[in-house]
């Protein structure tokens, strides 16, 4: 009997020991993971942008006189060569001496105006000639396996960009001879018509270009100056996006370079057209003074796609600056300095890891690791000063 009470208290003591041990062992300590990927990655500069309208025209009053009231309203289309305004020229005004010699020194500036603009057309035209040449030639030597995709596709993007340039310039010298006519149109009522004739005579102002109205600049009846701006017209379908980024990214952007747009939810493709030469200062949120540069984007996606899109849309965009299309991706996360270069936890039998790495480049989220991880291990993400070389770790959360 003694001996079988001494057995139960063997076996108690035994417990007892076993969850002592257990309750004050070293117990693994919990991290969330990610796993390395193979995976295509692309470093972005990512701003803010504005869509625009590439070409915008102010109509103003070819003379001064008094404006009848503005029926028009944004959103509303106008055509080319049909009146937006009503002007009834004053009589004093236009039959003053010197009236008259301003408006023969405006015609002769109209006159100069549309001999640029239509210099320019030629220019632009002859440019875009040029770049289809180019790009037929293009097409066969890609044919015959002499230049590559690329090559064609960028020699495509330049042939439509000339080509809007053209257009540009085209409707650039209609207006100016339009300008002109209505220069004349002022000079001849100044000359030929009679008192009471120029007070009746209603000059009607026309509108450049077929598009639609961005703004009614002055919508109310009322007497105004020469110059003054009456209505901004533009054609909508005819966008741009301007971002302004760091001067010290900026040179880091080529053009030609893709462009990730996300305009409230539609993904759009565009291209970098420019970059523009000249930077300028902003005040940031915080109140720091930084050098920025305007980076034009064109739409690369059909404009079946963005037609939603208006003049002044703030949109989303990320500019590509590097891509690879075959990478080993792990998250930025799991990145940390030490030693002067970089590393990472790599969870191995239940246990941390201390890994070096090779970082070849860095997004937003993600890096692309040169060496020192492979796909399919799993990294430490947010490690805390608790994770060391060796130490036991349970994954909680993360990729498995």
């Amino acid at each position: 009997m003694k001996r079988k009470h001494a057995l139960w208290i063997a076996v108690a003591v035994g417990l007892a020991a076993a969850a002592f041990a257990w309750a004050f062992a070293p117990r693994p300590l919990p991290v969330e993971a990610a796993e390395v990927r193979r995976a295509p990655f692309e470093q972005t500069i990512d701003e803010d942008g504005k869509t625009r309208v590439r070409e915008r025209y102010v109509i103003s009053a070819p003379t001064s006189g008094r404006l009848a009231r503005i029926r028009l309203d944004p959103g509303d289309p106008v055509f080319a060569g049909k009146p937006v305004a009503q002007l009834t020229p004053t009589a004093p005004a236009l039959l003053d001496a010197r009236t008259v010699r301003e408006l023969q020194e405006r015609v002769g500036a109209a006159e100069a105006a549309l001999r640029q603009a239509r210099a320019e057309a030629a220019r632009a035209e002859a440019a875009a000639a040029q770049a289809h040449a180019d790009l037929a030639r293009l097409r066969k030597l890609e044919a015959e396996g002499f230049v590559s995709a690329a090559a064609r596709e960028q020699a495509e993007l330049a042939a439509r960009v000339q080509a809007r340039a053209a257009e540009a310039a085209a409707a650039a010298a209609l207006a100016a001879e339009h300008n002109l006519a209505q220069a004349r149109a002022a000079l001849l009522r100044a000359r030929e018509l009679p008192d009471g004739a120029v007070r009746a005579a209603a000059l009607p102002v026309i509108s450049p270009i077929d598009g639609r109205v961005l703004r009614v600049l002055q919508e109310s009846e009322a007497v105004v100056a020469i110059g003054t701006p009456l209505v901004e017209v533009a054609d909508p379908a005819d966008l741009e996006i301007v971002v302004d980024v760091l001067s010290t990214e900026a040179i880091r952007i080529a053009p030609g370079a893709p462009v990730r747009i996300d305009a409230g939810g539609l993904k759009l493709e565009g291209r970098v057209r420019r970059v523009e030469p000249a930077a300028f200062t902003k005040v940031s949120a915080l109140g720091v003074e930084e050098q920025r540069v305007n980076v034009i984007v064109d739409f690369a996606s059909s404009p079946a796609q963005w037609r939603q899109l208006g003049d002044g849309y703030r949109v989303d965009v990320r500019i590509v600056v590097l891509a690879k299309p075959d990478a080993v991706v792990a998250p930025v996360a799991a990145l940390f300095r030490h030693d002067g270069g970089w590393a990472a936890f790599v969870v191995e039998e239940g246990r941390a890891r201390l890994r070096p790495v090779k970082l070849g480049a860095r997004s937003a989220l993600e890096a692309w690791i040169e060496a020192g991880l492979n796909p399919g291990e799993r990294v430490i993400v947010y490690p805390s000063d608790s994770v060391a070389d060796g130490k036991r770790v349970s994954i909680v959360r993360g990729a498995k």
